[in-house]
């Protein structure tokens, strides 16, 4: 058998299999399974996006009664529940959140994802997406204001003529305010991407602005008063 060209070709069909899954799957492993996985709260230290104290100063009614006041804590529960939302709209469906090195991505979406980005427990489950019927949104932060977002939810036609997104009317109350979903999953786009040292991407400051000021969490923008006063987990514990 094995000195047939089928036994040969079983062999090679074999070894090329083994191969694959030791490249593909346990070196990668190997590579990377001491490295933490990183929590809500972890990535809300990190450094919290002005758009979450945007809605606040913009909502200052519905923000309050949500999630009370903008610090560390009430971000992370933001992230937490606006992921969750996110996944439960099945909002994967027709957005993906990973930019390919392939077909000129990178001057569409932004830079090109990597690893790292996605030792998250908020890519549980991965969010790669099935299909691109909308825009790529891992590099959606900071990209448009939080009014557009509300606009959007509320009536997508209203800001892209061609969507074919459907409205998602109850992200909003009966005034037409964000409630705490609508608030919870802008603040998780608002997020997508932040991570990096080139946010925000789109803001005009192109890729090597914000990285002259990596201590800067915001890119260089001006930190809302908010965040300034917000206390840390130690500063609530001591």
């Amino acid at each position: 058998m094995f000195e047939s060209k089928s036994g040969i070709f079983l062999i090679a069909g074999l070894g090329f299999f083994a191969l694959s899954f030791v490249v593909m799957a346990v070196l990668p492993w190997m590579i990377y399974y001491k490295e933490p996985e990183q929590t809500v709260a972890m990535m809300a230290q990190k450094g919290m996006v002005p758009e979450f104290a945007d809605l606040a100063e913009r909502y200052p009614e519905q923000f309050k009664k949500h999630f009370g006041e903008v610090n560390y804590k009430t971000y992370a529960e933001a992230l937490q529940l606006g992921h969750d939302v996110y996944v439960a709209e099945a909002c994967w469906h027709c957005h993906s959140q990973f930019v390919r090195p392939v077909s000129n991505e990178d001057l569409r979406w932004g830079p090109v994802s990597h690893a790292l980005e996605y030792q998250n427990t908020l890519q549980r489950p991965v969010l790669f997406g099935t299909r691109r019927v909308g825009p790529d949104l891992i590099r959606e932060a900071a990209r448009r204001p939080n009014d557009w977002h509300v606009a959007h939810f509320y009536n997508p036609l209203s800001v892209q003529p061609t969507s074919v997104m459907p409205a998602y009317s109850w992200f909003l109350d009966e005034q037409g305010y964000p409630n705490k979903k609508g608030m919870a999953i802008i603040t998780y786009i608002q997020s997508l991407g932040s991570w990096l040292r080139e946010y925000p991407y789109f803001e005009g400051d192109g890729p090597l602005g914000p990285a002259a000021h990596p201590e800067q969490p915001y890119g260089g923008k001006p930190v809302p008063k908010q965040v300034v006063n917000a206390p840390t987990e130690g500063s609530r514990q001591s």
